[in-house]
């Protein structure tokens, strides 16, 4: 065997080889340009890992998030209803771990387009799944589950074996996605585990969602750029926590000998007029001089209490929120 052929050997080898002591991991985020891919790729490249991350091509460019990290993480076009290109990609890459947190991940919209929320948040799994199962079965996977799974809540607080009521196109198609999980892992022997994380805020979350329309909206008005502030369900009980520390959840959840499924929250619950309450404070405001109920921004289907039990992970994954709705920092949000 020539030089040539000896050290296309050993990279071939060292590639096989990846999370064997002393050799760099590797972990494909799809939606790395969304608020929780960004901060698991900062996360990872601390960790030493090499990071790819996969996104979906659209006319206008959505890489701001992961902008300060283009130097250090490889991206791929992918896109999660596309069964061919997951499938080139994963045997391209053979990453140690997969992270799926791509999706349509917008409940509010789910209403609206129901086959797009069930092709991309639901049947992407199936297809993520498949690709790791043909390609490599030791291949790692992390499953982004939700707390909207629980919806019409059975119990509260809500743990691993709480019963799913989802009450959204959403959360059905995440209750899919979750149950796809542990079914790949009964059936094939995978290492595939879900997050079922709860309502996870940070500067990086889209205007879309409530927390950021909530704290722009009060940027605005306090300048003198907006005259009011339009919500729905002001009672909505939420638990919220940092997106930056939920990421760290994820890894830990990979890291154990065998995979499981997490509750991940902050075991603390405040309605949306709280996080209203909390936002105008810090500038000065009285919310009630600006904010209209709208009865269209309410839901066909409410879900009115979410609230975490994660003894959990903080037993078994040594993982605790390190940040709560009050420390998250309004002005970093707005």
């Amino acid at each position: 065997m020539d030089g040539a052929a000896v050290g296309e050997f050993w990279l071939f080898v060292k590639h096989e080889c990846t999370g064997v002591a002393g050799m760099q991991r590797s972990a494909l985020i799809t939606g790395i340009s969304g608020q929780d891919g960004s901060y698991l790729a900062e996360f990872l490249l601390s960790k030493g890992y090499r990071v790819h991350g996969v996104y979906r091509r659209t006319s206008m460019p959505t890489l701001s998030r992961v902008e300060h990290l283009l130097d250090d993480i490889e991206l791929h076009q992918s896109d999660l209803t596309d069964q061919a290109s997951l499938f080139k990609l994963i045997r391209q890459v053979r990453p140690t771990e997969v992270y799926n947190l791509g999706a349509q991940s917008f409940v509010g919209t789910s209403w609206d387009q129901v086959l797009t929320t069930g092709d991309t948040t639901g049947l992407g799994v199936a297809r993520i799944l498949e690709a790791i199962r043909c390609v490599d079965t030791n291949i790692r996977f992390y499953q982004a589950s939700s707390s909207e799974m629980f919806g019409k809540v059975e119990e509260t607080p809500q743990r691993e074996t709480t019963l799913l009521h989802p009450r959204s196109p959403y959360g059905v198609a995440k209750v899919y996605g979750h149950y796809l999980t542990i079914n790949y892992r009964e059936s094939f022997g995978m290492f595939a585990c879900s997050g079922i994380l709860f309502n996870h805020e940070s500067p990086r979350r889209g205007l879309e969602f409530v927390t950021r329309k909530i704290t722009h909206a009060v940027a605005r008005i306090k300048l003198g750029l907006q005259q009011e502030l339009r919500l729905g369900n002001l009672e909505a009980k939420r638990d919220w926590g940092f997106a930056g520390d939920y990421v760290e959840a994820m890894w830990r959840m990979l890291q154990q000998d065998k995979p499981d499924d997490f509750v991940i929250g902050t075991g603390k619950t405040y309605r949306v007029q709280d996080f209203v309450d909390l936002a105008f404070a810090e500038v000065g405001l009285s919310p009630a001089d600006y904010v209209v109920v709208d009865p269209n921004f309410y839901r066909p289907a409410e879900v009115d209490l979410l609230l975490a039990d994660p003894s959990k992970a903080e037993r078994q994954l040594g993982w605790k929120p390190r940040t709560d709705l009050a420390q998250l920092g309004f002005r970093a949000l707005i």
